[in-house]
């Protein structure tokens, strides 16, 4: 994850539910999709953690910071739940990336020249598309 942040198995709370699709006769009698729930909230995340992600634009994270991830991939509980931490782990690092600030940078001369060079050309070549005149003489 990013650094000085760290989650806690304990503060995931794991549900198992039926899965939906195909499966066989085995699908309607087991509950193989597992529900992750993350209360960010209440968790051990830093202060700015928790206002990012409350931020962060994604369905899967409600307006009081629940974060709710199902995964019912594999027909297996065990790795339905490996597959739902790593989408929580996903989600938590785009959602508390932050972007270094650009510094402000004065073009170069060369970058100048060429951006004028451009110009000149893309002036040239609009001039030599003008109307065909026949000349008499």
């Amino acid at each position: 994850m990013l650094p000085g942040v760290q989650l806690q198995l304990s503060e995931l709370e794991f549900s198992y539910v039926r899965a939906q699709g195909a499966g066989g006769q085995h699908v309607n009698k087991t509950s193989t999709a597992a529900v992750l729930r993350f209360d960010s909230q209440h968790s051990s995340l830093p202060d700015w953690a928790k206002q990012r992600l409350l931020c962060y634009a994604d369905d899967r994270i409600t307006r009081e910071g629940l974060v709710l991830i199902k995964a019912q991939s594999s027909r297996s509980q065990e790795q339905n739940k490996q597959d739902a931490i790593t989408r929580l782990v996903a989600l938590l690092q785009k959602a508390l990336f932050v972007e270094k600030r650009r510094k402000a940078t004065r073009p170069t001369l060369a970058s100048k020249i060429r951006r004028l060079d451009g110009k000149k050309a893309q002036q040239q070549r609009k001039q030599q598309r003008g109307k065909v005149r026949l000349q008499e003489g």
